[in-house]
């Protein structure tokens, strides 16, 4: 399958990051998101990090100026994808949001189109499902921050075809990406390993076993991770680590998913991470600098 004609729906963190990189590599994009305001700040993100590439001595200004040449944004999601040989849907995390919007594109979308979602946990087949052609659904998963990270899970819904996960595939390692093949199971391979480990890293700091920096620390030096589990979370966003358990929870019934009630509180209180500025620690703009959230040095 040719996919040159590249349509991203959602302008938030994952949106423009997937945009920057099919941009930077020659496709036709256009980025949908029914906020303006989010697109012409999606736009900036994408300058902005473009520049550090420079800066880095990986781009060219002459690249940056083709890059951006290739990318357009639509509001209106009908003619954001009418000419799209490849959709791929990057909004929350929220399973009818992800279906409405599925819904939408499936009758605007031309019918050779692919459709892909960027969920990091719900079901690709239940997302197929409100459609009319769910063979040519898949998952899509790009790793944060989109245009560093080299991993794109690829997940096969149910009925999925063959010729269009090998398109998927061969599409990812276009962009100098590593594709994963996996199946369409709660939290598919990343997250069904990686939140468990999350959850108990603070189910260590509930139990009072040790503090954040501890926890933390005993990862980076002792597992060779390049970020504590907990800082990560606050990175991730804690309203996500929290609705990505619950996707475990409900979809094995098994306890071991269950997210600390110390999440839990956390989320109910708005301490949702880096995104606002404090979750395990405090994260003032502009400063590098990690500081341990105060309810957690009293």
């Amino acid at each position: 399958m040719a996919l040159e004609n590249i349509t991203v729906i959602g302008a938030g963190t994952m949106g423009n990051g997937i945009a920057h990189v099919f941009a930077q590599n020659g496709f036709s994009v256009i980025l949908v998101d029914v906020n303006s305001g989010q697109l012409e700040r999606a736009l900036q993100t994408i300058s902005k990090n473009l520049d550090r590439q420079i800066a880095k001595g990986t781009l060219t200004e002459e690249e940056k100026k083709k890059t951006l040449g290739h990318l357009t944004i639509q509001s209106n999601i009908a003619i954001g994808v009418s000419q799209a040989d490849l959709v791929i849907e990057a909004a929350t995390e929220d399973t009818e949001l992800k279906q409405d919007i599925f819904r939408q594109i499936d009758g605007s979308a031309p019918k050779a189109a692919i459709l892909a979602t960027n969920t990091s946990s719900i079901s690709i087949t239940k997302i197929a499902a409100v459609t009319n052609r769910p063979k040519q659904v898949i998952g899509m998963h790009f790793m944060n921050p989109v245009p560093v990270m080299k991993l794109v899970e690829v997940i096969n819904g149910y009925a999925t075809s063959k010729e269009v996960t090998d398109s998927i595939v061969a599409l990812s390692k276009q962009l100098g990406k590593v594709p994963c093949v996996v199946n369409d199971y709660p939290g598919f391979i990343a997250n069904r390993i990686l939140m468990p480990m999350i959850n108990e890293a603070i189910y260590s700091l509930y139990e009072g076993v040790a503090d954040v920096e501890a926890i933390d620390t005993v990862m980076k030096l002792g597992m060779a991770h390049p970020m504590g589990p907990l800082q990560l979370a606050d990175f991730i966003g804690l309203d996500v680590c929290l609705s990505i358990l619950h996707v475990l929870h409900d979809g094995f019934g098994n306890p071991k998913y269950a997210p600390c009630p110390l999440l839990v509180n956390m989320v109910t209180a708005g301490k949702l991470g880096a995104k606002n500025g404090e979750g395990f620690y405090r994260y003032t703009p502009g400063s590098k600098e990690l500081v341990v959230s105060s309810q957690f040095t009293r």
